[in-house]
């Protein structure tokens, strides 16, 4: 009890790779007949494998040609054709002078591998043997010599330029949480936690006009592309139509049970969706005021919404984690996604795909429609909570974190090609680099993106961008999880 302790000796960690592979060669040892060689290989086992493709050849392996006098030589041609973490499939006569070189890695297998009739040169019962070609491989032998290669089916990306802030507007006294262009493309508006809407020009970024009507932030915002009204919605539980003829409040929309953190114009029908704090997303008619369903079924704050022209029409995200389609004709649920492990804060339909994605802390996924298929993650992860998402016609996604990091996607193969950081106003803190909001104009050729520190940011992509001087960094995944 009292003796002297003795120090363990720190155990160096391993991969699962390595000790699965120190089993295999204990296993080996103990009951390989003959110590030093390989066992001959199971041809039925083969065929299964190689069922996959009729007539596979070995993958880099060349046999000896049945003339004796030429084999020497031979085996000097594939030394040198072959790639060098290929093997060399040899004859008896190419062994023998293996042997006489002194050649330690030769492995022998039995005459199962070698079938009758094809480079048949007398050596029915004998053993065949490979010799490794020279190169880093000769020093372990492993099967993935003669397992085919696969090539990644994964999409390459296509090449995007990357994109670069051209404007910072400052007018707002708080943060910035909402943007949406005017279908014109002539100007865009704003909403913020100073309680305005501000309508800025698109060309010059110069201030049009504030309105003011809000008694908290402003959440949501709308523009109609089929009459002259604008839709606000924001945590003082409002939801406004304002005419933009008159520039005043024209209609409100009474229901919510607390703040509203969303809302969507359906494309095709006068209807207007929302959704916030009190779990439901209320359809409402823009015309009569009415409210014509409340869709209950998600457990927390309903904080992204989109409609499409077609089934499912509405599409919501959740803090509960989970998406729900709904069915606008019985405002029922038409299917639940859960795939997501946080909050589902931002979701973006593609203007011309049948598919979304969305984002949530721990990744952002990429989903089809109508069905809602997972498709993939996107590639990379941007560690922070995503806010906001938008995506253009020429498939690049752009996701904003509360971080102020600004992430650029191409939307086909799910790869980040840039990472841009929002630089702070002077006077602000380092902590109020946050993106709420972005969003594309009508073009999708300019970004907008909507920030803590109060500004508006405008981007556009870098024209003196080239393949050559921003060069696509791309490695197909390899192991791609299916959730």
């Amino acid at each position: 009890m009292g003796g002297p302790t003795q120090e363990m000796e720190p155990v160096e960690p391993q991969s699962l790779k390595k000790l699965s592979l120190k089993s295999l060669k204990r296993s080996l040892d103990l009951f390989s007949p003959v110590h030093g060689q390989f066992a001959a290989p199971d041809p039925e086992s083969k065929k299964i494998r190689m069922s996959h493709k009729i007539n596979v050849e070995y993958s880099g392996i060349k046999t000896a040609p049945t003339q004796p006098s030429k084999q020497v030589n031979s085996g000097a041609e594939n030394q040198s054709s072959v790639p060098s973490n290929a093997l060399a499939l040899t004859g008896p006569a190419d062994s023998r002078n293996s042997q006489k070189e002194g050649t330690q890695n030769a492995l022998v297998v039995g005459p199962a591998l070698q079938s009758k009739g094809q480079n048949d040169v007398g050596n029915s019962g004998k053993s065949t043997t490979i010799t490794s070609a020279s190169g880093p491989f000769s020093e372990r032998l492993t099967t993935s010599a003669i397992i085919e290669r696969i090539p990644s089916k994964w999409p390459r990306p296509v090449w995007h330029r990357p994109w670069k802030n051209y404007r910072v507007i400052s007018g707002h006294l708080g943060w910035v949480r909402s943007v949406a262009f005017d279908p014109s493309n002539n100007w865009f508006c704003t909403g913020s936690a100073d309680r305005t809407i501000k309508i800025w020009d698109v060309a010059s970024g110069r201030l049009k006009l504030t309105l003011t009507g809000h008694i908290e932030q402003i959440r949501g915002l709308a523009v109609s592309s089929k009459h002259t009204y604008m839709f606000s919605a924001g945590d003082d539980k409002q939801v406004k139509c304002w005419d933009l003829e008159q520039n005043k409040v024209i209609r409100s929309y009474h229901g919510h049970l607390s703040g509203v953190y969303c809302l969507a114009l359906h494309p095709t029908i006068d209807i207007l969706l929302t959704g916030g704090r009190d779990s439901v997303c209320r359809v409402w008619d823009i015309r009569t005021k009415m409210q014509i369903f409340a869709l209950s079924g998600h457990d927390n704050t309903v904080c992204s919404v989109f409609t499409r022209p077609t089934d499912p029409q509405v599409v919501t995200g959740s803090h509960d984690s989970t998406i729900k389609f709904w069915d606008l004709r019985y405002g029922k649920t038409m299917s639940t996604l859960t795939h997501h492990k946080k909050s589902v804060r931002a979701m973006a339909p593609h203007p011309k795909e049948h598919s979304f994605a969305s984002a949530s802390a721990d990744n952002i996924k990429k989903f089809s429609l109508p069905k809602g298929e997972f498709l993939h993650n996107m590639l990379s992860q941007q560690k922070t909570i995503i806010n906001t998402m938008a995506v253009n016609e020429d498939g690049v996604m752009a996701t904003g974190g509360d971080n102020g990091s600004l992430w650029f996607w191409d939307w086909r193969s799910g790869h980040n090609f840039q990472q841009a950081q929002t630089i702070v106003q002077p006077g602000s803190l380092d902590s109020e680099a946050g993106i709420y909001a972005l969003s594309y104009d009508v073009t999708g050729t300019r970004l907008i993106s909507c920030e803590a520190d109060k500004t508006i940011k405008m981007w556009k992509e870098d024209e003196t961008a080239t393949e050559q001087t921003h060069p696509l960094n791309f490695k197909p995944p390899k192991d791609i999880r299916r959730f």
